[in-house]
């Protein structure tokens, strides 16, 4: 695009850090020789979408997202076809295998598309199937999940990587981090109901000072990083600051048992 780029992106390694950092990185050296700058030629973070490329149309999504892009940002005229925009791959879809760069992939993309042969015919498929899904754009097509998400997924994906994002915490930072410790918390409140056999309203019909409940923060205190807050709004033990009290009182009568 004219200030930006989008890539889609599948790494066998969890190392997309490592690698845009050398992209970025030589991009920049080799742009700035070439045309004699020096200094950033990006500025700012790049943002990441997780995307579940399991077959279950997320993949397809995101890619009818960036192949779409051009129509969207007026780089492209009505009567223009979408391959005329040289700085997509997409043309390369439309090409015959040999003819293609060795490191696009298009199995996947087509395969989510219903088209399982890369052929002459499949690649006219997938052409007709594009500019319909372009006639179909208008102002009011929701892409929020791809352009303010962090995550592109079903639940069972969403919930497996979560659990990854709470164990390698330091590879991670905002609003998934945030979410994964949200996940952890109610995990690990799931299990102290189930041991002590106990249903979600039993939470409700306890007295805030309950002993039992007065345990059951203090586990959530040790096992997971969620607020006093939001450890007292979860189990109904009122405001946190009775939560703080409950839970001093609690350490000062364990150390005088000892």
């Amino acid at each position: 695009m004219s200030n930006h780029f989008h890539l889609v992106v599948e790494t066998p390694q969890p190392n997309l850090v490592a690698g845009m950092k050398w992209l970025l990185g030589t991009y920049t050296m080799r742009f700035n020789r070439r045309h004699r700058e020096f200094g950033h030629v990006f500025s700012g973070r790049y943002k990441s979408l997780i995307v579940d490329g399991s077959g279950t149309g997320y993949l397809k999504s995101v890619c009818d997202y960036v192949h779409l892009n051009p129509v969207r940002a007026g780089l492209l005229g009505p009567r223009q076809r979408l391959e005329s925009y040289a700085w997509s791959s997409y043309g390369q879809y439309l090409k015959a295998p040999g003819k293609r760069v060795g490191w696009l992939r298009t199995d996947r993309l087509l395969g989510e598309w219903g088209i399982f042969k890369d052929s002459p015919a499949g690649r006219k498929q997938f052409a007709r199937c594009l500019e319909e899904r372009r006639r179909q754009e208008s102002p009011e097509t929701d892409w929020k999940a791809v352009e303010r998400g962090w995550l592109l997924g079903g639940q069972e994906f969403k919930e497996e990587l979560l659990a990854q994002i709470h164990e390698r915490r330091a590879d991670h930072y905002g609003p998934e981090l945030r979410e994964a410790d949200l996940a952890h918390g109610e995990r690990v409140l799931r299990e102290e109901l189930s041991r002590r056999g106990w249903r979600e309203a039993e939470l409700s019909r306890r007295r805030k000072g309950d002993p039992a409940k007065i345990e059951l923060a203090s586990r959530l205190r040790a096992r997971t990083t969620m607020t006093l807050k939001w450890i007292s709004q979860r189990l109904r033990m009122g405001t946190w600051t009775h939560v703080s009290n409950c839970l001093v009182q609690k350490r000062k009568k364990d150390e005088q048992c000892k």
